[in-house]
């Protein structure tokens, strides 16, 4: 059985979809995919239906009614994945700013020797992470195609992050992501506040103070070449102020997983 799931959040990406979510049955070992689409009305989601015809057992649809937010599809993604038992549940932008060749790198981070040998690959390549996040910056700065100034922000909200709330984390806003399912059965998903990138670091935060092992990987993020991106003030005003009341809010939390 492929327990793998890339759960891929869309809103207007009539322009990728198809092409991602092809690229992706197409990576070995296997991953099947999951979109999450916020009613785009470009027709996002008729596209994922039609390529559900030619493979129904590996492409699934979460259809909403609006714009909801990131981190709202997301958990709505995860509530799916550990209801259909998935082992390895990851993250992934439509836009191919995110190489779907990664994929395996980031499972093979969180896999077992014994996840290895079951889909006959090597198992020395297995790290046992709970948590893998293909990092921009965990080996200097690899993003292609952004201004200088998104990259300056964005590597800056990096240290601004381990700042505040002392995780070891370098590129804590990151959207490509696997979790494996053991961690998102522990957090308390109806309890994650953010919708935006403060999503991603309040994902990555509580997954650090659950103690969980996380491992970066080091990826080259190339920025859309099709399609609009959904960054706005509001989201990256989120995530500043968002980081502080994260760390507030922790001081009150008890972080407790069952052994």
């Amino acid at each position: 059985m492929n327990n793998r799931i890339v759960i891929i959040p869309t809103y207007n990406e009539i322009e990728n979809i198809t092409a991602i979510i092809e690229k992706v049955l197409s990576l070995k070992p296997h991953f099947n995919v999951l979109i999450v689409d916020d009613g785009s009305p470009d027709g996002t989601a008729n596209a994922v239906k039609l390529a559900q015809k030619e493979n129904t057992s590996r492409i699934f649809l979460i259809e909403r009614k609006g714009k909801m937010g990131l981190g709202t599809a997301y958990i709505a993604g995860f509530k799916w994945s550990i209801e259909n038992n998935y082992d390895f549940i990851f993250e992934m932008d439509a836009d191919f700013s995110h190489n779907p060749e990664d994929l395996i790198r980031l499972f093979y981070a969180c896999a077992s020797p014994e996840d290895l040998k079951s889909e006959k690959i090597d198992p020395a390549h297995a790290l046992s992470a709970d948590m893998s996040i293909g990092s921009r910056y965990i080996n200097g700065v690899n993003v292609v195609n952004w201004p200088m100034g998104r990259v300056l922000m964005s590597y800056f909200a990096g240290f601004y992050v381990r700042f505040i709330t002392g995780m070891p984390i370098q590129d804590a806003t990151a959207g490509f992501v696997c979790y494996r399912k053991k961690v998102l059965e522990t957090i308390p998903l109806d309890q994650i506040k953010f919708i935006g990138y403060a999503f991603q670091v309040e994902m990555k935060f509580t997954t650090w103070k659950y103690k969980f092992n996380i491992i970066e990987v080091p990826i080259i993020f190339t920025d859309r070449t099709k399609g609009t991106s959904k960054m706005s003030a509001n989201i990256f005003k989120e995530a500043i102020f968002g980081v502080i009341q994260l760390k507030i809010n922790s001081l009150f939390n008890r972080y407790h997983r069952a052994s």
